[in-house]
């Protein structure tokens, strides 16, 4: 997010209009790495994109960042010995480095090699945006073996049409067609190009960020993390978001053998306990932070999950042992 921000605020735009328009949290940008929904991305891109009357945004962002952007996966590519190697490696590890509703892939055909990208989740708001910012990101991990200057043979993304086209083929180099998946086309003989700049991936800290996959529960309890930074989200609204009706959204909630009220609740109970555990906030202030009118309910409420009242729980966190 921080690459948005910073372009959003360069061209004279509103920072605090983007993240409404997309109905995230401000202050998101205070933690970058924090896991958002995809749709919530697309949704993020689409509304800098609007903020500052440039469609050609994603491509410039994902070129000018490179695979410098793409974080633990951008690790992955420069590990590899070949191109090739690359290319499999963020293939596989992409769902559990990355994001777990895309997937890349490469196909032959001839001489011809397609190193292709794909949104696999029901989404359409900022899908063709979302190609463009990852074509520049395969464009990235193919340069890191073949130099800065190459370029494919063309570039393909989905839909009828691309508004700023001429400059966003300015932007990857190439001339842009239409088809049914996103992707770039070049030799395959790149595929066996050696490594120019190899390191070893053991010397880098893993991520502590990890995406999300199928665990429903593990993904509600997060988004109800991420909207305590405004308000205290409803079910109807975390429903919303995850495209669900209430009733289904509460039938694969029951299928996981949970309910939303029981997820809200942990998570409440961890965030007012993180919050207790410092000095800085006031019993009441944490009692605003966490959704409640007042320190009474509040309380009420820590002394029903807890069997203490806040500050007795307080008070024997800080208590030494």
């Amino acid at each position: 997010m921080g690459p948005i921000a910073e372009a959003v605020t360069a061209a004279g735009g509103s920072l605090r209009r983007v993240f409404g328009r997309a109905e995230m949290p401000l202050t998101l940008l205070d933690t970058p790495d924090r896991l958002i929904l995809l749709r919530d991305q697309l949704k993020l891109v689409e509304a800098a994109i609007r903020e500052i009357g440039d469609p050609a945004l994603p491509a410039r962002l994902s070129v000018q960042t490179g695979i410098a952007g793409l974080g633990p996966i951008g690790l992955q590519v420069q590990s590899a010995e070949t191109l090739q190697a690359a290319v499999a490696r963020v293939r596989s590890v992409m769902p559990c480095l990355l994001q777990t509703a895309t997937s890349t892939g490469l196909y032959r055909q001839g001489v011809q090699a397609f190193y292709g990208y794909a949104v696999t989740e029901r989404v359409e708001s900022g899908r063709q945006a979302n190609e463009i910012l990852a074509l520049g990101y395969l464009l990235g991990t193919v340069r890191h073996f073949l130099g800065p200057t190459w370029r494919p043979a063309w570039a393909v993304v989905t839909g009828a049409s691309l508004e700023a086209r001429g400059e966003i083929e300015a932007l990857l180099g190439c001339e842009i067609a239409f088809g049914s998946q996103a992707g770039l086309v070049f030799s395959t003989r790149c595929l066996e190009v050696p490594n120019p700049r190899r390191y070893d991936p053991a010397t880098t800290e893993a991520a502590d960020n990890e995406p999300i996959g199928d665990d429903i529960a593990a993904c509600v309890a997060h988004m109800i993390e991420l909207g305590l930074d405004e308000t205290r989200p409803s079910i109807d609204g975390i429903a919303r978001r995850l495209g669900m009706s209430r009733r289904t959204f509460q039938r694969r909630l029951e299928e996981a053998g949970t309910r939303y009220a029981d997820i809200q609740r942990a998570v409440l109970v961890r965030r007012a306990k993180a919050l207790l555990s410092g000095e800085a906030l006031s019993i009441g202030r944490i009692a605003i932070e966490l959704g409640y009118a007042d320190s009474a309910h509040f309380t009420r409420a820590f002394l029903e999950w807890t069997g203490v009242t806040p500050s007795q729980w307080r008070r024997s966190f800080s208590e030494p042992s």
